[in-house]
């Protein structure tokens, strides 16, 4: 008997493969095993009464139906389990193409030990994946260690997951974070300045400065005269800045808010005063 081939399908509204026959027109399991891993036999919309219907299966061996395997499509059958099974590893499989495909960026790690080497910080983050590159900020001039580093990552899911936690480093909470991406050519300068609202009367600019300097170098710190509740405390990294923005701290026992400095075109209103002339 010549050789033929079967159409046989996943599901019938796919795309059908043509699996050939043995020689006597049988098709073995394996064979269909071959192109669609973990089945187990096939079945056939019967053309008369539209009911889907087993192909026979003896040893290993499919054997055509009475009228022969004609231009059918046949569909897979798999196994209950195995079906689900296939169905939630494709679709972590999915997820994890996806993940892949995914660019990861520098983290910047917020109040690092002034001790803290790069070492140090590329030690302790290898604990959680491939680290691709590490930084410890240093002043210019002194050597010393601002306070706040990088470091970088292969996979986007060691970011996640760095990203969703608190690291303890070298005895003291540090903070990883996305920096915010910059929104023009004039956004680093202006980002270097943050707003923080809230404060208390009490709260002199050597206490601020010696706050913030946790975070990193602090270039300036402005509490405007009379006092209107709020200051501006200025960083020598934007970045430093841009991740601070949006969080609550607490100073001296009170929660203040850190925010954008506004821009010197824009009037900014605290407590019905308008405040820009010092921005």
């Amino acid at each position: 008997m010549a050789e033929v081939y079967i159409r046989v399908a996943e599901e019938e509204n796919e795309e059908p493969m043509e699996i050939p026959s043995e020689d006597d027109g049988t098709v073995l399991l394996s064979t269909v095993a071959a192109q669609f891993p973990g089945a187990c036999g096939l079945r056939f919309r019967s053309p008369v009464s539209q009911c889907m219907r087993g192909v026979r299966l003896v040893e290993g061996i499919l054997h055509a139906p009475e009228n022969g395997w004609g231009n059918l499509v046949y569909v897979v059958n798999y196994p209950k389990d195995n079906k689900r099974k296939m169905e939630e590893i494709d679709a972590a499989s999915a997820v994890k193409m996806k993940r892949g495909d995914m660019k990861t960026s520098d983290l910047i790690v917020l109040g690092l030990p002034w001790k803290t080497t790069e070492q140090d910080l590329k030690d302790y983050f290898s604990t959680f994946g491939e680290v691709i590159m590490v930084q410890v900020k240093r002043d210019v001039k002194t050597g010393n260690s601002k306070g706040f580093g990088f470091v970088r990552f292969t996979e986007y899911e060691t970011q996640d997951k760095v990203i969703s936690q608190r690291h303890m480093i070298d005895g003291r909470w540090c903070d990883c974070k996305l920096p915010n991406s910059k929104q023009g050519p004039d956004e680093p300068m202006r980002s270097r300045k943050v707003f923080v609202g809230r404060c208390t009367e009490d709260m002199t600019a050597d206490e601020l400065r010696q706050f913030f300097m946790q975070y990193g170098e602090v270039t300036d710190v402005f509490i405007p005269k009379p006092f209107r509740a709020f200051a501006f405390v200025s960083f020598a990294d934007d970045q430093v800045a841009s991740s601070l923005c949006g969080e609550d701290l607490i100073i001296k026992g009170v929660s203040v808010h850190i925010s954008n400095a506004e821009p010197k075109h824009e009037v900014l209103y605290i407590r019905g005063e308008s405040a820009q002339d010092l921005i």
